[in-house]
C-alpha cells in the first residue's frame, strides 16, 4: 500500500499560502448558507486538518493524497459509507471551485473512487413500545424542555423530534416567533436544508408540550439548555440518550431519535385530546 509519504511532499514553507489557501475555502463556502454552510464548514475542516497534520499542502495534493484519505476515513474514523461519501463530496467541490476560481487547472478528485452507500438506510427507528417509554420519561422528567423536543409536556427533544419528525438542528434552531396560526391550525415554521421553509402542523399534544417548554417567554429559542441559553444538537443528544436510559430504551450507533412516521401518527390520533 501506498503512503502519503511517497507522494509529492509539500512545500517547506506553507505560510505564504495560508491566505490563498483561507480565500479558496471562502469561496468555496460561500456558496452555501445556514445550517448547510456549518456542515459544509466542518467537512472541509476535516480534510484541511487532515492535510496539515502530514504537512501537505492541500494545492500540491493528488489524486492518490485523496485515496488515502478516503481510507483514513473508512479505517481509521471508522465513518460509515454514507459519512466517507458526504465528507469527501464536500472535497471534491471545494477542488472544482479551486478550478473555476483559477487557483488551479485540475482538480485532483476528479477520477477518485467513491465508496459505494447502500440505496436503503440502514438507520432503525424507535418501535412504538420504545417511543411510548420515551414519552413517559420525558413526562417524568424535572427538565422541561425533555418532552417538548421529543414528545409533549417538558423540554427535552422528544416531542419535537419524535412527534413532528423534526431534524434535530430544526428542532433546536426553533424560535417562539416561528410559533402561529395558518387557516385555523397552529402551526410552527421551520427552516429545513437548503434554507427551505415549511409549516408544520402542531398536534394538541406537541403544543401543550412547546407551550410548557416556553413558559412566559415571548422570544427567544423554544429550547433551553441548562444554563438558559438556546439548547443546540449535542445538547439534544445528550438529553435524549439520558432519557432512553431511564426509560431502558438502547440506542445504538444504527438508531435514528425519529420514531416511523406511522408510530407518530397513532400517537397524534391517541392525544388528540
Amino acid at each position: 500500500m501506498m503512503h502519503y509519504n511517497e507522494l509529492v511532499p509539500a512545500q517547506p514553507a506553507l505560510v505564504p499560502h495560508a491566505d490563498r489557501l483561507r480565500l479558496a475555502a471562502a469561496a468555496y463556502l460561500a456558496r452555501f448558507k445556514g445550517t448547510s454552510r456549518d456542515h459544509a464548514d466542518s467537512d472541509l475542516r476535516c480534510y484541511l486538518t487532515w492535510c496539515a497534520d502530514r504537512s501537505l499542502d492541500p494545492f500540491l495534493a493528488r489524486r492518490p493524497h485523496l485515496e488515502l484519505y478516503i481510507r483514513w476515513m473508512q479505517e481509521v474514523r471508522r465513518f460509515k459509507p454514507s459519512t466517507v461519501s458526504r465528507r469527501f463530496s464536500v472535497t471534491a467541490g471545494f477542488y472544482r471551485t479551486c478550478v473555476i476560481d483559477g487557483v488551479l487547472e485540475h482538480s485532483p478528485a476528479e477520477h477518485v473512487r467513491r465508496p459505494a452507500v447502500p440505496a436503503e438506510s440502514p438507520t432503525l427507528g424507535f418501535t412504538h413500545l420504545q417511543f411510548e417509554a420515551l414519552l413517559t420519561a420525558a413526562r417524568r422528567s424535572a427538565n422541561r424542555n425533555d418532552f417538548a423536543a421529543f414528545a409533549a409536556d417538558s423540554q427535552d427533544p422528544v416531542a419535537m423530534l419524535g412527534l413532528l419528525g423534526l431534524r434535530i438542528f430544526e428542532a433546536t434552531s426553533a424560535d417562539i416567533g416561528d410559533l402561529g396560526e395558518e387557516h385555523g391550525h397552529r402551526v410552527l415554521r421551520v427552516c429545513g436544508k437548503g434554507g427551505k421553509i415549511v409549516l408544520v402542523p402542531l398536534p394538541p399534544a406537541v403544543g401543550r408540550a412547546i407551550d410548557r417548554a416556553v413558559g412566559r417567554r415571548d422570544c427567544g429559542p423554544v429550547l433551553l439548555n441548562s444554563h438558559g441559553t438556546r439548547m443546540d444538537r449535542h445538547a439534544a443528544t445528550r438529553r435524549l440518550r439520558r432519557l432512553a436510559e431511564a426509560a431502558g430504551v438502547r440506542i445504538g450507533r444504527d438508531s435514528s431519535p425519529y420514531a416511523p412516521a406511522y408510530v407518530r401518527y397513532l400517537y397524534c390520533l391517541q392525544r388528540v385530546s
